[in-house]
């Protein structure tokens, strides 16, 4: 699990928010599991909006790269703008890099969000890397600086992949992955953004970053405590390979602490091979070949944020996945259970991020403050059918978990932890890993969870 006994900065992010919503529910509120009317709101939280067409790549402004075609069309290097040296603040180097950038129309936001997560999907040759910055408009007309969402790259030869700390303008702040209004109890949201990335290659190289997918899910979920019961709508059980974190315990300690903390790159693996994704004996000959299941301990070295110290970065595990041939992966928000049905129903899995306290679960046998599992289907009575990698060992990991605590814990907002203290709940948040060309089924399931 995700550093189950230590706040995160998902709880950090809380902070700011909590003194909004002090005494809005107690803590016998919270733990109200009676059913509700279905909320119609739902489905207009969320905007989750990207640019992935060979017009969408002619629309944005170039500077330096150019749009190709083709089956899958992104954005390359043509003639780099300039050079430019960057100071690796994890290696302590500085290096000259060629650069070239792609700045996207204005997406205005259908939902004025008080959150924004951007994600993307690349590939990054050795010697490539890239980075992502989002700029927006406040809804009182004025506009936030260009913020840093992410530098990356797939290998950890070159640079670093990392978040980046301590941006702010008073209004709003990157937590590690969030772009988040300081104080949604105001009123003030995000009306429209823009993203921008920079492609970077060593000065007088050919090759070049190509970038496939890159777009951003605002949202403005409201401040919930407890969520309005689903009734059943789906009796499906997909076959998804079963990975355990917990046998990873103290292996390569250099990514966040070992296995232990490995909830997140193991339920990516777990998907990414769902869909047929391998690694090969080259790749992995890194790994002691005394561990069982080494795609794990790769997964985990592939998506660790060297800022954040942590496998947890939601866009890094998306970008992960889409490394592996013809796979997309987007971080979304949901707004039910019955969101969940409508993409198992079409064949595709879902990573949850969660968090609970132990008598909130039944059958997990452990608390959390932020955790992530793999969605695999429902059983007749709509329970959730989920791997769950905090397991002894792969054989354990399927689960069944009760409907209705499921969506509580992975739907709310805010929560009390074991000290009674108000923290934060994700809001649904969840990766979602599909094909590059989903089948008309596939298309239809994701459109319909706000996804293209």
């Amino acid at each position: 699990m995700s550093r189950a006994q230590q706040p995160s900065r998902r709880t950090v992010l809380a902070v700011a928010v909590a003194a909004a919503v002090a005494g809005v529910a107690s803590p016998a509120t919270a733990a109200d599991n009676t059913a509700a009317e279905p909320d119609d709101t739902a489905a207009r939280t969320v905007d989750n909006h990207a640019w992935t067409t060979y017009s969408d790549w002619r629309a944005g402004t170039a500077d330096g790269t150019r749009a190709v075609a083709g089956h899958r069309p992104g954005v390359v290097i043509g003639a780099p703008a300039g050079t430019t040296a960057y100071a690796d603040p994890h290696t302590g180097t500085t290096a000259t890099w060629a650069y070239a950038t792609w700045t996207s129309p204005v997406h205005p936001l259908a939902v004025p969000s008080t959150e924004v997560i951007a994600s993307w999907n690349a590939h990054t040759p050795a010697g490539t890397w890239i980075q992502i910055e989002l700029q927006g408009t406040y809804s009182d007309g004025t506009a936030t600086p260009w913020y840093v969402m992410g530098r990356w790259a797939a290998g950890d030869g070159d640079i670093k992949r990392t978040s980046v700390d301590d941006q702010t303008d008073g209004k709003s702040t990157i937590w590690t992955d969030t772009f988040a209004i300081d104080d949604a109890s105001t009123g003030l949201r995000l009306a429209s953004y823009r993203l921008r990335l920079t492609l970077y290659r060593k000065p007088g190289a050919t090759n070049t970053p190509t970038v496939w997918r890159v777009g951003a899910m605002g949202s403005d979920v409201p401040d919930r405590f407890t969520v309005p019961a689903t009734a059943p709508g789906l009796a499906k059980e997909l076959i998804v390979p079963r990975y355990s974190q917990e046998i990873h315990k103290g292996q390569y300690p250099e990514y966040d602490n070992g296995g232990e903390a490995w909830c997140s790159p193991t339920s990516s693996q777990m998907i990414i091979e769902h869909w047929g994704g391998r690694l090969t004996k080259e790749q992995l000959a890194w790994v002691d070949p005394a561990y069982a299941d080494p795609q794990v301990c790769h997964a985990a070295r592939y998506t660790y944020d060297y800022q954040y110290a942590g496998c947890g970065n939601w866009p890094f595990n998306a970008a992960y996945a889409a490394t592996f041939d013809d796979l997309q992966g987007v971080v979304t928000r949901l707004g039910s259970l019955t969101d969940l049905e409508t993409l198992i129903a079409a064949g595709i899995p879902a990573i949850t991020s969660q968090s609970f306290l132990k008598e909130e679960l039944t059958g997990a046998g452990y608390g959390t403050s932020g955790h992530l599992m793999t969605v695999i289907g429902f059983t007749a009575e709509g329970d959730v059918i989920a791997n769950d990698p905090a397991s002894p060992g792969d054989e354990a990991v399927r689960r069944v978990y009760k409907r209705r605590e499921w969506e509580n814990i992975w739907l709310r907002t805010k929560r009390y932890n074991a000290s009674g203290k108000v923290v934060s709940g994700t809001g649904g948040v969840c990766y979602l890993y599909f094909p590059a060309c989903p089948t008309p089924r596939q298309r239809k399931a994701l459109a319909a969870v706000g996804v293209r």
